[in-house]
Order: structure tokens, then C-alpha cells, then sequence
């Protein structure tokens, strides 16, 4: 060979090897490798391809939306979410896109948005079914169930043979509330399509309805058998089993599916949340961190992990967890919702209220948005905006019985507890069997004097629910007010008799005693109730101003370090040592025995609450202190002691219209405490309320009882007289 051509042959072969590494060779190479994946179902392979496209050309149209579509399919919503979106702006006839966009929009609660994109594609297809099905699934109010379903009847014929036909009228026959309808249309999906996952996963979530687990377990593994492992098909089985209270199953299935596809984020993802709602947060943020190092933009990760550093008391970490979800989706409903706690775990309440708005505007149908917002206007002393939202949410929504709870609460915080009633006597006919409902009922009844009715409402819970204490609670202040100690003695002891095993029975009676000066059997009672129940806040303290009062600290104390000698963890013996140690004046060693009593037992609610009072009385910590409230609060909402601990807290940070409505539902608990009352009345002056102040303060002042503030009560009662 001539060395011309040689020349020419290494020239041609550089030419060719130059164009094999242009960027538009390997675009084409990543492309129909993508391509190929996805073909075969291997979208994990598939989003690798598409990607490499992504970083030769950022706005690649094409492999935008194969990534979103990708992503879809594995079940990744947070991550398919923002291609998809950009893929919508760069080609807005996309139909495929914006029907994968309205499914994302459904999971998020969006329904409006999710709406809006199957009436665009169905402006320009009628009958295209995922449209269809999309308008079906987006439904919400009877108008537009009723509307949805002419459609689809409209379309049977076209359709009737598939099994997503038959899912999207399941769907809306579940919403008129006609279960044989259901359930027929779920069969006949499964009937025309042996073989669709949808249709097994649609038919055991009925099961699940209908609390038949056998049936609902052999729907989800019929699902889970039928598609790759690494699939949604085999997380929903997990699901199940967590719901079924199997977490050991649902790890074993998690951990299988791991094995054979250790990238797939929603099973990793699944363990995270299994350990989270286990309280396992080490173990949560474990898995989390393996998901965030993979792609640290996952917006699932994290709001996961956003939660936990919630849990964990850490509410800076967690507004930045949730403040990166929200630059990846300002629209992301659930993440303003957590932000809102996040927010208002910080103590900042103005700003808590901006993002449950902000939540709601974007899913009205977000209930438990709604209700914290509700919750929290009541709380500051503005039921009025809490009343109008609450009543929409009701007309949507006639079956949430927490919202009618809410309501009459804002009806009372209003002053209105005719319309109160009224709203409780409804839930009372939702949930005929609920205790609650006649209890509530009471409630509204008393706060309109009529004492005789109230009082065959509280027997009337007590019917349904032999051990619920608030009723009895209720009946035996009647009593009491009627200065018939005695016969309301008479009356927990009855009911003791059907319910022995109740603590909380057990501190009504031991009131019920040292109200008539029988000290013995008030402590008795006492410490029987402990002995029953460990964690019953009331009878420690009830117990500690027993001694207090008698003067016993000393030989209290010694039964509590006898016990503690036996057994240095005695939760029950820490807290007798608290409690004694604080009525004695000894701030130092009750703060010790509480530290310790929470270092054995992080959510010990009763050890929580007295730190924390002795924290904000006493000096010390301040965050620390509210963090303590408010954990406590959580996890034992309807405890007056704890109610009254952090509202107290939140009126000597300057927050009084809150802590006002929070002492008003301790002081309306426990009317005779002393000290309830004095804190009700401070806050109350603080608001500008002078009657309730003023009846407060003065039964603080009377009161022969001594606690920290008596001074200060008779002080500001002077100046307002």
C-alpha cells in the first residue's frame, strides 16, 4: 500500500471514529439504548440512557419525557413530577404527558389541576379512556361523580371490555356509597383481565374495605406475582401487611425485593416510613440517607426526612428539608402542610397559618389541612374564618366526624352553643355508636344551662362506653356542684364496678375523697390508679398535692426510694420523687428524678409536662420547655395538665390569644383547680376578657389551696376591681 493511501485509510478511520463520539452519535446510541429498556420494561436502565441524553442536551424533548415516563412506572411520583412538567412546557399537545401529569396531580390531592388535564385531552380526543379514567378517579363532589358516571356510560360500549373501565366505575360506585356495585364492577375487571395488575391491587384494596384479609392478601400477591419485582405491585403487598400489622412480613417483602433490584427507591423508601411509624428514627434516616446520596433532589426522601427530624424535635432541619421539596414543587400541597408544623413547632404560629392556607388553595379537598387550620384559629381566638371553612369542608365531605368535632368547638369558642349542639347531634347520628357524640352533646347542653339534659347525655355515653372518663367525669362535678359529695362518690364507685381495671376512674374517686377531707382513702385510690396506669399524669399530682397538704413528704419519699432501691427504672417511683420533691420545695432533685424517668423513657408524657413546667417556672431551658409542652400535648391531647402546662408556657412567650383557648379547655376539665384558673386568668386580662379574669382570679385567690402566682392573682384581682 502506497503511503498516500495509507494516509487516507488513518485519516477515513479517524473521520469514522470522530463521528462515533459526536454528540449527535451519542445521543442516538443513548437514545436507542433507552429506547430498547424501556421496551423491556427495565425503566431502572432505561432513566440511566435518557439521562446520559440529558447531559449532552439539557432541553432534549424527547428524552425529558421518557425519563418522566420512566420514573412513572417505577412508581417514583416526586421523582417523574418535574420532567413530566418541563416535558408539558417544551411540548404542550403532549397528551401523554399531561394525563401521566393529571395522575401525579390525584396522588398529591390536587384533583382541580388533575381535572384540568383530562378536559384538555379529552377536548381533543373524546374518548380517549385514560381521560376518562382520570375525570373518574379526580371526582369529589356528587355533582361530578354524577357526571363522570354518564360519561363512562356513554363510552361502554367502546370500552366495557377493560379492566380500567371497570376500575374508574368501581371507583365511582364506591363514592355513592353502593358496595354491591363495587364490587361487581371490581370482579368483572379482574374477569376481563386475568392478568391486570390494576385490577387485583383495585380488588384487594376493596377487600381491605370490607376487613376480609384472607381475600385481600391473595389479591395483592395475585399482583405482586404478575409484574418485575422491582414494582409498585410488590410495595402495595408490603403495604398490606403494615396495615394488616405485620411489619415483620412487609420488611421480609421490602427486603426480597432490595435483593434482586438494590436501586429501587420506593422499597428502600418503604422501610424508611415502616421505621419512622415505629419510631425506629436512627433506622429511618439510615435508609433515607441511602436514598438521598443516590439522588439527593428525591422529593419523597425529603419530605421523609423532613417528618423525622420533625419527630425528633429538630423543627430548623426539618423547614429545610420541606423548603427543598417546595423549590422542586411550590405546589406540593403535603409539603406545605408539614411545613405548617414544622413552623408552628418553632413557634411560629403566623407563619403556620400562611402554609396551612397556602396547602388548602391548592387542595381544597385537604382535610387534615384544614382541620389543623381550624384547630389553630380556635385555638388563637378567631373561630369565625375556623366555622366557614369547617361547614365547606363538611358539605364536601359528610362523612369526616373529626370535623364536626372541630365545628362545635368553634361554635362554643364562638359563644354559640345552640348551634353547637346541633352540629354534635349530627355527628351523634353519623356515628351512632361513637360515645363521644352524646358526650359532646353534653358538653353543649351544659354551656347552655341545661344541666338535667347534659347529664342524661353523659349517662348515655357512659352506655355505650363503660370505661370513658370524661362522661364520668362530667357527671361527678354535677354532683359535686350540687354539694352532694356523697352521692357523687356513689356514683364513680358504680362505675368502677363495671370497668375495675380503669386508673382513671380511680382518680375521679380519690378527688372525690380529698374533697371530703378523707385523706387515706384518697391515697389509696390514688395509688391504685397508678398501679393500674403508670402514665396517668392527674394521679401524680393529684397524689403529690395529697402529701403536700398532709404534710408527708418525707414518708412519701421513702416509699418511693424503698422502691427505687428494688428497682432503680421504676417509672412510677421517679415520678412519686418528682412530684413529692416539687410540693416540698425541692426544685432540684424533682428535676433530676424527671430527666431521669425521661432518659429511660424518651415520650413519658408525665415526666414531659413536669420538666417542662419546672423548666418555665424555674428556670432553665425555655425551647427546651416548649418542646417538652408540645410534645407531651401530642401524644396526650385530651389531658388537662398537659393542656394547661402548655398554655401556660405560650402565654410567657407572649402568645395569649392561644394560650387563652388552651386554658379555657383545661380550666372547663378541672374547674377546681386553683391554679388552672389563675393561668386562665392571666391570660384572659391579657386579651382584654374581664369577666372571665375576673371569676377566675377571684376563684384563685380564694382558694385555700397555695401554688406558685396565689400572690399575683389577688394582685391583678385588686386592679381590676
Amino acid at each position: 500500500m502506497s503511503v498516500r493511501w495509507a494516509l487516507l485509510l488513518v485519516i477515513g478511520l479517524a473521520v469514522i471514529a470522530g463521528c462515533g463520539r459526536s454528540p449527535e452519535a451519542q445521543t442516538a446510541r443513548h437514545l436507542q439504548r433507552g429506547d430498547r429498556y424501556f421496551g423491556r420494561k427495565q425503566y431502572r436502565e432505561a432513566v440511566i440512557e435518557y439521562r446520559n441524553v440529558l447531559e449532552i442536551e439539557a432541553g432534549h424533548r424527547y428524552a425529558l419525557q421518557q425519563v418522566g415516563f420512566a420514573h412513572y412506572e417505577l412508581g417514583e411520583m416526586g421523582l417523574a413530577f418535574p420532567y413530566l412538567l418541563k416535558s408539558k412546557e417544551l411540548s404542550p399537545e403532549n397528551l401523554d404527558v399531561r394525563l401521566k401529569l393529571g395522575a401525579i396531580y390525584l396522588l398529591g390531592v390536587r384533583p382541580k389541576e388533575a381535572q384540568e388535564e383530562a378536559a384538555y385531552v379529552l377536548d381533543r380526543d373524546p374518548k380517549r379512556l385514560d381521560a376518562l379514567l382520570l375525570v373518574a378517579w379526580a371526582a369529589r363532589t356528587p355533582e361530578e361523580v354524577g357526571a363522570a358516571l354518564r360519561r363512562l356510560e356513554a363510552a361502554r360500549a367502546d370500552f366495557e371490555d377493560r379492566a380500567k373501565f371497570q376500575l374508574a366505575l368501581a371507583s365511582l360506585y364506591l363514592r355513592k356509597q353502593d358496595p354491591a356495585a363495587t364490587e361487581a364492577a371490581l370482579t368483572e375487571a379482574v374477569t376481563r383481565e386475568p392478568k391486570s395488575v390494576d385490577a387485583h391491587l383495585a380488588l384487594g384494596e376493596f377487600y381491605v374495605g370490607k376487613r376480609d384479609v384472607a381475600q385481600a392478601e391473595r389479591e395483592f400477591k395475585a399482583a405482586a406475582d404478575l409484574v418485575p419485582v422491582g414494582s409498585l405491585a410488590g410495595v402495595r403487598l408490603a403495604d398490606f401487611y403494615v396495615a394488616a400489622r405485620k411489619p415483620d412480613e412487609a420488611k421480609r417483602v421490602l427486603a426480597g425485593i432490595l435483593e434482586k433490584a438494590p436501586a429501587y427507591l420506593s422499597a428502600r423508601r418503604r422501610l424508611a416510613e415502616i421505621a419512622f411509624t415505629e419510631g425506629k428514627y436512627d433506622e429511618s434516616e439510615a435508609a433515607l440517607e441511602a436514598i438521598l446520596t443516590q439522588n439527593p433532589s428525591d422529593p419523597d426522601g425529603l419530605l421523609l426526612r423532613g417528618r423525622v427530624r420533625l419527630a425528633r424535635r429538630q423543627p430548623s432541619e426539618a423547614i429545610e428539608d420541606f423548603q427543598k421539596v417546595l423549590k422542586l414543587d411550590s405546589r406540593a400541597a403535603p409539603a406545605h402542610y408539614q411545613l405548617a408544623l414544622a413552623r408552628l413547632q418553632a413557634g411560629s404560629l403566623q407563619q403556620a397559618k400562611s402554609e396551612l392556607t397556602e396547602a388548602i388553595a391548592i387542595a381544597p379537598d385537604f382535610v387534615e389541612a384544614t382541620l389543623a387550620l381550624g384547630e389553630l384559629n380556635v385555638q388563637t381566638g378567631v373561630p369565625a374564618p375556623a366555622i366557614e371553612m369547617l361547614e365547606t369542608l363538611i358539605a364536601r365531605q359528610p362523612n369526616e366526624g373529626r370535623a364536626y368535632v372541630l365545628l362545635g368547638s368553634a361554635y362554643l369558642a364562638n359563644r354559640e352553643p345552640g348551634k353547637a349542639t346541633e352540629v354534635y347531634r349530627k355527628f351523634a347520628a353519623r356515628a351512632p355508636r361513637d360515645p363521644r357524640g352524646p358526650y359532646f352533646v353534653g358538653l353543649a347542653l351544659r354551656a347552655q344551662g341545661k344541666r338535667a339534659a347534659a347529664t342524661r347525655e353523659f349517662e348515655s355515653s357512659l352506655a355505650l362506653a363503660p370505661g370513658f372518663a370524661e362522661p364520668l367525669a362530667q357527671l361527678a362535678a354535677s354532683v359535686f356542684a350540687e354539694k352532694q359529695p356523697k352521692a357523687a362518690t356513689e356514683r364513680i364507685k358504680r362505675q368502677i364496678a363495671l370497668v375495675p381495671t380503669s386508673g382513671a376512674f380511680h382518680v375521679l374517686l380519690g378527688r372525690a375523697y380529698a374533697a371530703q377531707e378523707q385523706v387515706e382513702l384518697a391515697e389509696a385510690a390514688y395509688l391504685k390508679a397508678l398501679e393500674l396506669e403508670p402514665s396517668l399524669v392527674g394521679a401524680y399530682l393529684a397524689l403529690g398535692q395529697l402529701y403536700a397538704a398532709a404534710g408527708k413528704y418525707e414518708q412519701a419519699l421513702e416509699k418511693a426510694n424503698a422502691a427505687l432501691k428494688v428497682r432503680p427504672e421504676n417509672l412510677v417511683a421517679l415520678m412519686l420523687v418528682g412530684v413529692v420533691s416539687l410540693q416540698k420545695g425541692d426544685v432540684p432533685r424533682a428535676r433530676e428524678a424527671y430527666e431521669k424517668a425521661l432518659a429511660l423513657k424518651p415520650r413519658f408524657v408525665v415526666a414531659a409536662n413536669n420538666l417542662a413546667y419546672i423548666y418555665s417556672e424555674y428556670g432553665g431551658d425555655q425551647e427546651k420547655a416548649l418542646q417538652l409542652a408540645q410534645m407531651a400535648k401530642e401524644v396526650a391531647p385530651e389531658e388537662p395538665t398537659i393542656t394547661d402546662t402548655l398554655g401556660w408556657i405560650l402565654y410567657k412567650r407572649g402568645i395569649y390569644q392561644r394560650a387563652l383557648s388552651l386554658l379555657q379547655d383545661s380550666a372547663a376539665k378541672l374547674p377546681d383547680n386553683p391554679e388552672i384558673q389563675y393561668h386562665l386568668g392571666m391570660a384572659a386580662v391579657k386579651v382584654g376578657d374581664r369577666d372571665t379574669a375576673r371569676n377566675a382570679l377571684t376563684f384563685a385567690a380564694m382558694s385555700a389551696a397555695n401554688f406558685v402566682g396565689k400572690d399575683e392573682a389577688r394582685k391583678v384581682l385588686g386592679e381590676l376591681k
